[in-house]
């Protein structure tokens, strides 16, 4: 029997492969298929079945396409919205064969209410794994508040009272040595307090884990459950929607995407279908020059989910910069998320726009150490971008916090006219914030190399009282 996980950092996404006697089945497989098919073909293998643990909201599954390529039966919980492709409808305690190892499905309501969890029992029949998606996460549980609301009443204390009932009478009853096998972990939208392991026993879970602590009445579990929770990104529904009724062929996605343009033919397609030019380097080069009214999402970093929540539109046409080589990496971390729409990517990169001496604009930056000394001779207005919950834990005295999560808020915050310092915990974030407002006019703002820890260690700036660690990026 062979277990893998196959770990996405980008989407902070577990999919896993399960393998038994010539048989595979795949959970919760990401867009682009082939890297499953090949792992199959890899050991001869055949993939009988792709376990869907719930309509996803985060990512595009890639369970339509791998099943049209291998013939394998996608197999859903109990739904209560028919999907829009041929799938196997399973029922709670049904399993599954595949080789010599059974799954068993668990209906799991709570998260969503077709949640299910995937139950491994090996070839004597002991439970040895628990394929949890996002009905447990490690260190936390899945947010109820993402569900489509296909009945009047279906609100998140509804759904949370059930995720209080499916914890308790489907989960912890299991025996403490099955380990869990979550579908993410630190760094997704989908929970709270995730930690950075992607694995764990449930017995270490049930010591560790507020959501399975015994003693928790349900009207104290749902009121932990819901306390904290922040609007979840703009572009969930639309995934939803693509995991319910089916989605292009990722391959299309790709001939479409996959058009290089030289400089005057990408400026010529700019201006003729007024797309969004998204510039996908390094915050460095970008502030060093860039194609004007072009905006930033780093691909080192969380792209993926930067992308989908800056991006109001999964619809909206997108002409990309790329460092060369690297055109297919951003088409297929965009695909994940919904983002089809990719019309074509600059040929040679932003180096070949500037040779070919088209107008090019720049963000200006300094770093904390003469932010340290411009703040000494004169007042600065100082943004912080972070998420509200790092500001909140520590932040300059001086700074106001306009996250990027929620910039169109954000924004009102500033004035056009008025010159601001711009920093979130590394660079990152305050880039791509800086590159939206200029797009909208915002002329006066200065990047904050190295962000907020630069600016702690040069021990001159006040400081709130420090509360708790960070680990946002």
């Amino acid at each position: 029997m062979v277990i893998e996980q196959i770990y996405t950092g980008c989407l902070a996404q577990g999919a896993y492969y399960i393998e038994s006697d010539g048989e595979a089945a795949v959970i919760d497989p990401l867009r682009e298929v082939q890297p499953y098919i090949d792992r199959a073909a890899k050991s001869g293998a055949k993939i009988k079945y792709i376990f869907e643990t719930h309509y996803h909201a985060d990512f595009v599954s890639g369970h339509v396409d791998l099943a049209k390529k291998t013939g394998a039966t996608i197999v859903l919980g109990p739904v209560l919205i028919e999907p829009g492709y041929e799938a196997h409808i399973g029922q709670d305690g049904e399993e599954f064969s595949i080789g010599k190892v059974k799954i068993r499905l668990l209906h799991t309501p709570g998260h969503t209410m077709e949640s299910s969890c995937y139950l491994l029992m090996d070839e004597n029949g002991q439970e040895k794994a628990l394929f949890t998606g996002d009905t447990l996460f490690i260190g936390d549980v899945g947010r109820p508040d993402l569900a489509q609301k296909v009945v009047e009443d279906l609100t998140p204390e509804k759904l949370a009272s059930h995720l209080y009932d499916s914890l308790r009478n489907k989960i912890m009853t299991l025996p403490d040595n099955i380990i869990i096998y979550p579908a993410h972990g630190a760094g997704s939208p989908c929970g709270k307090k995730m930690s950075k392991e992607t694995t764990d026993t449930l017995g270490n879970q049930k010591k560790t884990n507020y959501a399975l602590d015994p003693s928790l009445t349900r009207e104290q579990f749902v009121a932990k459950l819901l306390d904290g929770l922040t609007p979840p990104p703009g572009y969930f529904p639309a995934n939803v929607l693509m995991n319910i009724k089916g989605y292009e062929s990722i391959d299309n996605v790709f001939e479409r995407a996959k058009r290089p343009l030289k400089p005057t033919e990408f400026e010529i397609t700019a201006t003729e279908t007024r797309p969004l030019v998204l510039d996908t380097r390094s915050a460095e080069n970008f502030a060093k020059g860039h194609i004007p009214n072009s905006i930033n999402i780093g691909l080192d970093g969380s792209f993926a989910i930067w992308a989908g929540t800056l991006i109001t539109d999964v619809n909206t046409p997108i002409l990309l910069i790329c460092d060369t080589g690297r055109e297919e990496e951003a088409i297929t971390r965009l695909a994940r998320v919904g983002f089809d729409n990719v019309i074509g990517y600059l040929d040679g990169g932003f180096e070949a726009w500037k040779k070919a001496g088209f107008e090019i604009d720049k963000v200006e930056q300094v770093t904390a150490e003469e932010l340290a000394q411009i703040h000494k001779n004169s007042e600065v207005h100082i943004v912080d971008v972070r998420k509200k919950s790092e500001y909140d834990s520590e932040h300059l005295i001086e700074a106001i916090n306009a996250p990027l999560d929620y910039i169109n808020d954000s924004m009102k915050l500033l004035s056009p006219d008025t010159k601001y310092y711009v920093h979130c915990a590394g660079g990152y974030r305050s880039m791509a914030f800086i590159s939206i407002l200029k797009s909208r006019g915002y002329e006066h703002l200065v990047d904050v190399k190295g962000g907020f820890k630069a600016i702690k260690e040069t021990g001159k700036f006040r400081m709130t009282d420090y509360v708790c660690p960070t680990t946002e990026l």
